[in-house]
Parts: structure tokens; sequence; C-alpha cells
């Protein structure tokens, strides 16, 4: 989590996902954000062979069914938690 949304807030949460090992014909959908299109993005995607795959501009639509999918499992178990802090959890 950041107050921000540059690149590298993007990149730290796709190499999070990639440190997990767990990886494989990945398509990474997004909308057309700055940090989206950043080609520090595009190249760490095409070192990791993900194919970026990114809705049309200004169509609220395209991304309803993945979010409507999505909002199921987010309602059920993030939001029961509570984060203190940002930071991330030490050992």
């Amino acid at each position: 989590m950041a107050s921000h949304l540059r690149t590298e807030l993007a990149l730290d949460a796709l190499n999070m996902a990639l440190d997990q090992g767990k990886t494989t014909q990945v398509i990474h959908h997004s909308d057309q954000g700055s940090q989206y299109t950043a080609i520090a993005f595009d190249k760490r995607c095409k070192e990791a062979q993900i194919h970026p795959s990114m809705g049309s501009a200004g169509n609220c639509y395209d991304n309803a069914l993945c979010e409507g999918f999505f909002a199921t499992p987010e309602c059920e178990f993030i939001e029961r938690r509570s984060f203190r802090t940002k930071a991330p959890k030490r050992g």
C-alpha cells in the first residue's frame, strides 16, 4: 500500500506476486493508468513472461466482470481484517 500510484508501486506488487512462485501463463489486466503503461512495468512483464491486457480508454464496463468476480472474496476475506499499519509484517 502507498499514498501514491507511481510505477514503483505497481512493480512492487507485481514482484511480490512473482515471488510467490506460482505464476504460469499469466495475463495481467489493468486500466490504462500511467503506472501500467510505463516502460518499466512493460519490461518487467516481458521478463516474467506475463501478457499485459488493458481495457479500452473511457470504457467503464470492460472491467465489470472481473471486478464483480473479485467483489465476493474481497467482502468475505479482506474487509474482515483490520490493518494497524501499512508496514509489512516482520518475521
